[in-house]
């Protein structure tokens, strides 16, 4: 940095003259303090159990365009059967969903989902 200059504002405050890439630096450095703490926090929460580390090939298919919960459902190893007894509801209406033939679904079904496919209600709405 540059030689700091100081005033004493109208208030009584000490006030700071930056040039504008001292002041662009700051802020820089300042951001990646806190993208260095959500990162810590994220990896704390993924060692802990609390979340996981989404494979680029999940977020591949739901950005192409893929159901969200026939993703999920394959990256857990389950079958379409397995997921439809886990929710409690028929095959070809689990089907449905998954190819979009069906998408008046009710919030109901989407939970019950979720907590088979231990993910959040947010990860399998498109």
């Amino acid at each position: 940095m540059t030689d700091i200059q100081t005033f004493i504002a109208p208030g009584g405050e000490e006030m700071v003259i930056l040039t504008k890439a001292d002041y662009l630096r700051l802020v820089e450095a300042v951001e990646d303090r806190i993208d260095a703490a959500d990162a810590a926090r994220i990896l704390r929460a993924v060692a802990e159990g609390r979340d996981e580390l989404v494979p680029d090939s999940v977020v591949k298919r739901i950005v192409d365009g893929e159901h969200p919960l026939r993703v999920w459902r394959e990256h857990r190893g389950m079958t379409l059967q397995e997921l439809a007894a886990a929710m409690g509801m028929s095959v070809p209406y689990l089907s449905m969903i998954e190819t979009g033939k069906r998408t008046n679904v009710g919030a109901a079904a989407f939970r019950l989902a979720a907590e088979a496919l231990r993910v959040d209600v947010d990860d399998l709405i498109p």
